[in-house]
């Protein structure tokens, strides 16, 4: 095939630079001087270049430009470069660079900004080195004496560092390079950290040098810039998944397991092509499956990796090695932690120290994950599990867990009603995948009395966030084994069943549960318990229609409540009374409802103050007072909202589509009333039967207001 001219100008400009990376810019003046040309025309030119001279011939550097890789010595015209290396002493890479160009940027920009050691420091399989060749690629104009690669994982010894960097940089001792401009890359550092003084040692020779390390601890030397490595980043994940995929099966196409495969695999870039080389035997469906247990999955690297990335355990197990026996067992008992975990937890629970947290971290077998939390990644604590399930300590281990998140739901449980329960609601955020594995051991182990206790005092947050079909299995579950739990264990269990069987729309049940809780709540003197219980079962007596027996069981909530100092409870009963008034004397319902308003405020109850806000804004609503009902909606959702209130959210949207329709907009109405039955269908809540008669009424007057663009309307909520 013969070369045109314009090909060949490309070619001539490459060779005779080929010491360093030639931008697209350049190329486009050396080869049409003068000219205003297309980048798509010198593509052609490359790709025509590469059919001729072979696709290596030309390096791609993404964003920059290009480079001549071909070793003119095989010819005899120059010294032959190693058939594992590019010209510029870097490993050629045969698969795409995908992601990371935000590293990219901030670590050529550390390098350029006066920073001489950077360590990129990361779990095992995050890509460091892959990285750290980029890196190392985009900036060879930056180093005038080139970049010398140092792999070190196959040095065992310390004391051979030095040698061994003498060697790749083509010197006899380190100290010839006292004048050299050069990027300094090693790589695979971990294993070698007494040899750290080597490079502060380096450094001092040769003030022109700059040193960029890939480890998966930092070398601890002043001067040191590290740079952590997080995964991938869910897009990222998903092309480079498929891109190593479509390798061993072209015609993939993308699944919605994709998403989850890359979470399940934490986003490690050596996890994602591990399991991509499976797809050619495994449905991304079955691999996913699979990847229950990921570790027996990921294996099968290819044949020219290192050892240690031709399996993931492999991998996590080169940084285990590394480790001292007492970081060992601090690692495995960290593994009882499923989510995210604090360093009290750790304390208490893993019976660890800061040091050795510390020490994890370093070793990036932890990560911090931001609040004073750290973090295992899933594929690296299924390791750690490994090396300490079945043993009589994990059983331990996970009896400490139950017990530190069963006190810890106890303390939350009456913050929940106060001033700082937007802060306890975000803290059970955090601890939800613990309290799920608290729950777990629990059920596991047949301990129904903190089964019971754990379920039945953390009911609040899963009401609170609309988590009904999650607690009702837990619910399930712990009464399954809980027939020999104490009263107060089995009453709490009770009582919030009952509330999530109310929530529901399963109001006979919650009421039959209720009863019975209220029971066990007053034998055991347990008062602040036995007012809620009561007043909800008052509530659930009116709407079926005894109100007689419903005001019978308010009048001893409230004198209960009033008796033992109970100022929320109090309020809690005259805020239901109010709501139960609404429909018929709403003057009185509005003097309870701004009575339970004040004390709410006064003691801190955000929930509390919502809820009421609601009401009153409907009995503005009936009173026609439109202006008043909006604004106390305003307040009303933005406190909702604060702490995640499903409840109170769905009903201020349900008397918020009431009031836009009565304020003259049935098409702000409609779409208000699609949202609040979208809400209800997705978290499986029943609204209570004043906010169901108020969006019956609204969607009917929309519905009328809009006539045949009612369904449509209704669709966009």
């Amino acid at each position: 095939m013969a070369l045109g001219a314009r090909a060949l100008d490309v070619l001539l400009a490459l060779v005779e630079r080929r010491e360093r990376l030639v931008t697209k810019e350049e190329l486009l003046e050396l080869a049409w001087p003068g000219l205003v040309v297309e980048e798509n025309n010198l593509q052609v030119q490359i790709s025509a270049l590469r059919k001729i001279l072979g696709a290596e011939a030309i390096a791609t550097i993404p964003g920059l430009g290009y480079r001549f890789t071909v070793p003119l010595g095989a010819n005899g015209a120059g010294p032959a470069a190693a058939s594992t290396a590019s010209p510029h002493g870097l490993p050629l890479q045969r698969t795409r660079f995908i992601g990371r160009e935000r590293e990219l940027t901030e670590l050529r920009s550390m390098l350029a900004g006066g920073a001489r050691l950077v360590t990129v420091t990361g779990a095992g399989g995050s890509g460091k080195t892959r990285l750290a060749l980029q890196v190392a690629a985009a900036g060879l104009d930056d180093a005038r004496g080139g970049v010398i690669f140092v792999p070190l994982a196959p040095v065992q010894e310390p004391a051979l560092v030095a040698a061994t960097i003498a060697l790749a940089a083509g010197v006899r001792e380190l100290k010839e390079l006292r004048d050299r401009d050069a990027l300094l890359v090693l790589d695979n550092f971990e294993h070698l950290l007494p040899a750290a003084a080597e490079v502060s040692t380096l450094l001092s020779l040769a003030p022109e040098l700059k040193i960029l390390v890939t480890s998966r601890a930092r070398l601890r030397l002043s001067g040191e810039r590290e740079y952590a490595l997080d995964p991938l980043p869910s897009a990222d994940a998903a092309e480079l998944f498929l891109d190593r995929a479509r390798a061993v099966r072209p015609d993939l196409r993308s699944h919605a397991a994709v998403g989850a495969i890359c979470e399940r695999l934490d986003g490690l870039p050596l996890a994602l092509e591990l399991a991509a080389s499976r797809v050619k035997v495994l449905d991304l469906s079955l691999l996913l499956e699979r990847l229950a247990r990921s570790l027996p999955v990921l294996t099968g690297g290819t044949r020219d990796a290192p050892e240690r990335q031709q399996t993931l355990r492999a991998t996590i197990g080169w940084s285990y090695a590394l480790l001292e026996e007492p970081l060992q067992r601090a690692f495995h008992r960290l593994a009882v932690f499923p989510g995210s975990f604090s360093l009290e937890a750790a304390e208490v629970v893993a019976r660890t120290d800061l040091d050795q947290i510390t020490a994890l971290v370093d070793w990036s077998l932890l990560r911090p994950s931001g609040a004073g939390r750290f973090l295992m990644l899933e594929t690296i604590r299924e390791f750690a599990r490994e090396q300490i399930e079945g043993s009589s300590e994990w059983n331990e281990v996970r009896d400490r867990h139950l017990g530190f998140f069963l006190q810890l739901v106890e303390r939350a449980e009456p913050k929940l009603t106060g001033p700082e329960q937007r802060q306890w609601y975000d803290r059970l955020v955090a601890e939800n995948d613990n309290v799920r594995e608290a729950l777990a051991y629990a059920c596991e182990s047949r301990d129904g009395e903190r089964a019971l206790m754990l379920a039945g005092t953390i009911w609040r947050f899963w009401w609170n966030r609309g988590r009904l079909a999650e607690a009702s299995l837990w619910y399930e579950r712990a009464f399954a084994i809980g027939q020999d739990a104490s009263p107060t264990a089995r009453a709490r269990g009770l009582f919030g069943m009952a509330l999530m069987a109310d929530a529901g729309g399963d109001l006979e049940r919650g009421r039959s549960l209720c009863e019975e809780a209220a029971d066990v709540f007053r034998r055991i003197g347990d008062t602040r318990r036995l007012v809620l219980a009561l007043t909800h079962l008052a509530g659930a007596y009116a709407y079926s229609g005894d109100t007689q027996r419903a005001a019978a069981m308010n009048d001893e909530a409230l004198d209960l409540a009033d008796r033992s100092g109970d100022i929320r409870g109090a309020a809690v009963v005259r805020s239901n009374l109010g709501l139960f008034l609404i429909g018929g004397d709403r003057r009185r319902a509005g003097a309870l409802l701004e009575r339970a308003l004040e004390d709410f405020r006064s003691v801190g109850d955000t929930y509390g103050t919502a809820n009421c806000l609601v009401n009153l804004a409907v009995i503005d609503l009936h009173g026609g007072e439109t202006e008043a009902a909006a604004a106390n909606l305003r307040e009303s959702l933005g406190l909702s909202s604060s702490i995640g209130d499903a409840h109170t959210l769905t009903a201020s949207l349900a008397a918020a589509a009431a009031v836009v329709l009565a304020r003259g907009d049935p098409d702000a109405g409609a779409r208000l009333v699609g949202a609040v039955s979208e809400a209800c269908s997705t978290l499986g809540l029943a609204l209570e039967p004043l906010s169901a008669r108020l969006m019956t009424d609204t969607t009917a007057a929309a519905r009328k207001a809009l006539g045949r663009g009612w369904p449509g309307r209704q669709e966009t909520g």
